[in-house]
């Protein structure tokens, strides 16, 4: 298990998300982005925004993808 936090995945706050593979902690923070914006958190937009345009455009997105997957496989075991 691993762990990432949303400000490492591009957000602005320091919750961390926990999972066996890059994925895991990618798909928490799509979910978390969505329930702040739902209750109203103007601090997560950006982010929000971002991580809707990489679901939209996947192929566009596999830079920030790839970087993320690389950045997860460096991270200790926890």
């Amino acid at each position: 298990m691993k762990t990432m936090t949303c400000r490492q995945l591009g957000g602005s706050c320091d919750l961390e998300h926990h999972g066996e593979t890059a994925d895991d902690v990618i798909n928490a923070q799509d979910q978390h982005l969505k329930e702040t914006r739902k209750a109203g958190d103007e601090s997560h937009r950006e982010a929000s925004d971002a991580m809707r345009g990489r679901w939209m455009h996947p192929k566009k997105s596999m830079g920030w993808y790839n970087d993320t997957k690389a950045a997860f496989a460096e991270l200790p075991e926890s």
